[in-house]
């Protein structure tokens, strides 16, 4: 049995080269090798939002609270609430974020190849995160 305790495990700023305005996480589990998994708690204030990213095996977001906003490369934005789940597959250009007004916090699981899971690519502009690019 291995336990975290919360108040061992301060949380973070996610920093301005991948994100645009405030994102703060909470780290829930990283596996130690040979198992791969990641977790993380992840809180946006209002108009919060992630670069474009991919994963190289995927991710999967499951929405804790707040409205969210989704989009993969080429499709149009989503938007999804508490309780909702959304994957992205291996490589899927994608971002997500919180809707304009509105706080959100999601889990994020993915899992690593040769330790990365996550390749951080331009900024999302306001015309793509609007859905109007």
């Amino acid at each position: 049995m291995d336990i975290k305790l919360r108040k061992d495990v301060p949380s973070r700023k996610g920093p301005a080269t991948n994100f645009t305005g405030a994102v703060y996480q909470d780290p829930i589990y990283d596996a130690a090798p040979p198992a791969s998994v990641r977790s993380v708690l992840v809180h946006f204030e209002p108009g919060a939002r992630t670069a474009w990213h991919t994963h190289p095996l995927g991710q999967t977001l499951y929405i804790a609270s707040g409205i969210a906003l989704v989009q993969s490369w080429g499709e149009p934005v989503q938007e999804l609430r508490p309780g909702d789940v959304v994957y992205f597959g291996p490589d899927e250009k994608h971002w997500h974020g919180a809707a304009p007004g509105h706080f959100m916090s999601h889990v994020a699981i993915q899992e690593s190849v040769n330790g990365s899971h996550v390749t951080w690519m331009e900024h999302v502009s306001d015309e793509q995160y609007s859905g109007k690019a």
